[in-house]
């Protein structure tokens, strides 16, 4: 146990600057924000003098009042306003703020796919404050810009908040939406010379966030980054979970989520309003239910869980209970951790790493924010990673944040936004300039693909349909899978059709709010699984294999006679099977074999290569199993460097390689086309793998655990593996590293 205290402050208020309009600021200060803080009233006067801006200060430092007291501002004289949040609770948060404020004038709604035929259409007609989401943007607003020549032709500012989250394939994605969001605005401007829309970009938790502001919207922007708001105490506990031993000398220490559903449990009993971060859906599911149980019936009905996947109407509900106080205790996924307001939260939760540090001071911003003293904590996994940090306080808890990693030229994400571009509007010579200098080169291939069609007007889209619509944001390939309740035909919940293929094949268990559900079929083609509420007694684990061919090496550093090697790969994975584990006595009954087809990746990776000769001290099994180990904690320490989670990567070790005829050691983006986690490795590789050589090294183990080299994402079962292996195999690759 390690305990941090830190100290709260007092704020720094000023006056708004005298471009902001009365009306507004009479309104914020009905609302409670007399005088603004400094950060808030420095962000609206740039904005308001025509500067693009990034407002980076803490978790519940006041940015919304920032860009509101502009936007606002916009509105009432003339303009219209465009609110982007990355999921639909923030936005439905951010709407509830501006309709409280009550300015006369204002007409702002959410236009996202929960809205209803008439929410649109009165939008579309009415709406000066528009509130959606990157997705709803990308698929809707651009492609009928022609319905909305009004708004576009007013638009004056474009918020974009949490901006934090859009890094890898998904920031990617993001910065060409908003490219193409700044090329219809300009198309509609009014002849006036009226100017394009400023940007004003949000985030709590941000590095460089002038330079990462520039890379997803490919505009100057001014950083705000002096914070003048309050803080309370925070008291910051980091939690290690009690050893137990099973299966001889083999060590692994309680669940996390075992952990945080006693605490949530706890602290519910004690009347604490608190929310625990949960990793995973089925984490959140557990937690809460767990909790429940041990709350019983008195307590239990005032815990809930809250994951993506859900149906609008039970997280209206959920959010509506956290803020009126009728759920005291909430498991939720990151579905909860950017800005919705929840004023009574006293207590944060955080099982397992959250995969950055921006999302750790996130998440534990969310408690604190009736003024009460605060606490968070920090429950480590089972896992390399979480084991180093739990042992390394002080970098965890004082670590710079990260910048924000994204590619908006990877030509997997470029060239179909291109091709949704010219249907939007004929793309033109000087439109390739807007969208970066791989641009030319990719709609040269999108023409000679017979994707585009050049004519003296421009390149037009040569489709029918609306190429936006073959395009998933978030990295996940065609429309989500539903999961459907088959003897009444309810929808239960959504997912993407790579998790589909791990959560609800034939035969799986799935949890949702509490109740378990176990899958009669997966029909992939017509994106369904259907699913009957019943509790089988046990819980399922997929089981995959994974190839991966090697396409070309991009670059490569020479380590003695060993290689690091960063390049382009492709992936085969193919889930085969899975296990069922009984649900009291966690035994793993005989796997179940699955004939679901394989997928193909054609992705980024880092490799490592050691020639034969240099791994004689490893014989035998051995060197395979020392191959493996090396492979899993090297994953489990990236998120160390680079802004991803181990689940956005995967790997694959062997002791031969068809590619390289060497031991070689794999980790790849889990995303087509790269996602910037692979280079980014390589770039750090020395300091990286020196990290999981002392992770596994300094682990007390004798054969390896959990917390050193096995894995909760293996195909394999975590056999075979090497501790000792792993350690030599890493001074020999080390011994030479630049």
């Amino acid at each position: 146990m390690h305990l941090e205290h830190i100290p709260g402050r007092a704020g720094q208020t000023t006056s708004w600057p005298q471009s902001i309009r009365s009306e507004v600021t009479e309104a914020l200060a009905a609302s409670g924000i007399e005088a603004p803080w400094t950060h808030q009233a420095q962000a609206a006067g740039l904005s308001r003098a025509g500067e693009n801006v990034i407002i980076a200060t803490r978790a519940a430092s006041g940015k919304s009042a920032g860009y509101l007291a502009a936007a606002l501002s916009e509105v009432l004289d003339g303009g219209t306003v465009l609110y982007i949040a990355p999921t639909k609770a923030l936005a439905a948060d951010q709407l509830q703020s501006v309709r409280a404020l009550g300015v006369p004038g204002v007409r702002a709604t959410c236009y996202d796919g929960d809205s209803t035929f008439a929410d649109r259409a009165w939008a579309q007609a009415h709406a000066n404050y528009l509130l959606t989401n990157p997705d709803m943007l990308h698929s809707a607003l651009l492609p009928n810009h022609t319905r909305w020549r009004g708004f576009f032709k007013r638009l004056r500012v474009v918020i974009i908040d949490e901006c934090h989250n859009y890094r890898g394939v998904f920031g990617s994605h993001v910065a060409q939406v908003l490219r193409r969001l700044r090329r219809v605005a300009a198309q509609h401007k009014p002849e006036d010379g009226q100017m394009a829309p400023v940007f004003v970009l949000a985030s709590a938790t941000i590095a460089e966030p002038a330079a990462g502001a520039r890379l997803l919207t490919g505009l100057d922007v001014i950083a705000v980054t002096e914070d003048g708001s309050p803080r309370v105490p925070l008291t910051f506990a980091l939690w290690e979970p009690p050893l137990m031993y099973t299966r001889g000398d083999v060590r692994s220490r309680r669940a996390a989520t075992g952990e945080a559903a006693d605490l949530l449990a706890a602290l519910v009993r004690s009347e604490v309003p608190a929310l625990a971060f949960i990793r995973s859906r089925r984490g959140a599911e557990t937690v809460a239910l767990t909790a429940r149980t041990a709350l019983g019936r008195d307590q239990g009905d005032v815990v809930a869980a809250y994951r993506s996947g859900y149906l609008a109407d039970d997280r209206r509900d959920l959010e509506a209970g956290l803020r009126n106080g009728r759920i005291t205790g909430m498991a939720a996924t990151t579905a909860l951790e950017l800005g919705v307001n929840i004023p009574a939260l006293d207590a944060v939760l955080i099982a397992g790493w959250p995969g950055t540090w921006s999302s750790l001071w996130q998440q534990a911003g969310r408690a604190g924010r009736a003024g009460r003293p605060a606490t968070a904590v920090f429950i480590a996994r089972d896992d390399p990673l979480d084991t180093y940090l739990i042992h390394h306080p002080d970098t965890l808890l004082h670590h710079p944040l990260e910048p924000a990693v994204l590619d908006p030229a990877n030509p997997y994400v470029l060239a179909p936004h291109l091709a949704a571009a010219a249907a939007e509007l004929p793309l033109t010579e000087p439109d390739l300039e807007l969208f970066g200098p791989a641009a030319a080169a990719a709609v040269t291939g999108l023409t000679e693909a017979g994707e585009l069609r050049k004519r003296q007007s421009g390149w037009h889209s040569a489709r029918r349909d609306y190429p936006a619509r073959r395009i998933s944001l978030r990295g996940g390939p065609g429309r989500p899978v539903r999961v459907v309740e088959e003897e009444t035909g309810r929808l239960v919940g959504t997912m993407d059709e790579p998790s589909a293929h791990r959560f609800v094949h034939d035969g799986a268990v799935y949890l949702h709010q509490g109740e378990s559900y176990l899958v009669g079929k997966l029909d992939l083609d017509d994106r369904v699984a259907l699913v009957e509420c019943r509790d089988p007694g046990y819980s399922t684990q997929a089981r995959g294999i994974t190839d991966i061919d090697v396409i070309a090496g991009r670059r490569r550093a020479r380590w003695g006679e060993a290689d690091v090697v960063f390049g382009e790969v492709r992936v085969t994975r193919q889930v085969v099977g899975y296990t069922r584990v009984r649900s009291e006595s966690k035994r793993r009954e005989a796997e179940v074999a699955l004939e679901l087809p394989e997928r193909t990746l054609i992705t980024a990776a880092v490799w490592w290569t050691i020639p034969n000769d240099l791994v004689v001290p490893l014989p035998g099994n051995r060197l395979g199993g020392a191959a493996h180990a090396a492979e899993h904690a090297s994953i489990g320490m990236l998120p160390l460097f680079a802004t991803c989670d181990r689940w956005d990567v995967g790997g694959l070790s062997t002791e031969w390689h068809p590619a390289t005829g060497q031991l070689t050691v794999f980790v790849y983006d889990g995303h087509e086309g790269g996602a910037g986690f692979a280079e980014r490795a390589f770039a750090i590789a020395p300091a990286w793998l020196r990290a999981t050589r002392e992770a596994i090294a300094s682990c007390p183990c004798e054969t390896g655990c959990p917390s050193c080299i096995q894995s909760p994402k293996c195909g394999n079962g975590n056999n075979p593996l090497s501790k000792e292996g792993a350690v030599t195999l890493l001074d020999i690759l080390l011994a030479k590293a630049d």
